[in-house]
C-alpha cells in the first residue's frame, strides 16, 4: 500500500488558509474566518480601488464576495475534494469610497455535488453594500487533482 503525500491529506480549506491567495495580496484583502460553512473577508478600500467615477470598482466587491463564498464552501469539503464555481451573481446596492468592508459568505444549501452560497458585503456601520450568490460543484477523484 502506498503512502499518501502530506499535502493530499490536508483539506482544501487548510491549504487555502495556509497560503495567502495572490489576488488577496494584489487587492489588499484578508480572510479572517473560515469554518463550518461560513467565511469572513475584510478590506480597507481607498483610491487605489476606485473606478473612473471615483467610487469603489465593482470588481473589488465581486472579488471579496467570491473569496468569502469560496472559503465558506471549501470549509464543507472532505480530504481529496475540491470545487469549481458554476455561476456567480452580484447586486451592487450602494456606492462605496474609502471604507472598511466585510464580506460574509455562508453555505445555504450543500448537496453531494452542488452547493448554493450567499454573501453579504457590509460597511463598518453594518449597511448592506452588495449581495452576492454562487453555485459551486464539488470535484472528486481525477477532477480534483491539482486544484
Amino acid at each position: 500500500m502506498s503512502e499518501i503525500a502530506p499535502a493530499a491529506q490536508s483539506t482544501l480549506l487548510e491549504r487555502m488558509m495556509r497560503d495567502t491567495p495572490p489576488i488577496a495580496e494584489l487587492i489588499g484583502f484578508g480572510v479572517s474566518e473560515a469554518a463550518a460553512g461560513r467565511a469572513v473577508v475584510s478590506i480597507k478600500t481607498g483610491p487605489q480601488h476606485f473606478n473612473p467615477m471615483g467610487t469603489l470598482h465593482g470588481g473589488v466587491l465581486c472579488d471579496i464576495a467570491d473569496t468569502a463564498m469560496g472559503f465558506a464552501f471549501a470549509s464543507t469539503l472532505a480530504v481529496g475534494e475540491s470545487f469549481t464555481t458554476i455561476d456567480l451573481k452580484i447586486s451592487y446596492l450602494r456606492p462605496v469610497r474609502e471604507a472598511l468592508l466585510k464580506a460574509e459568505g455562508r453555505v445555504v444549501q450543500r448537496g453531494r455535488t452542488i452547493g448554493y452560497v450567499e454573501c453579504d458585503v457590509t460597511d463598518a456601520s453594518g449597511k448592506l453594500v452588495a449581495k452576492s450568490s454562487s453555485t459551486c460543484m464539488v470535484l472528486r477523484g481525477e477532477q480534483a487533482v491539482g486544484r
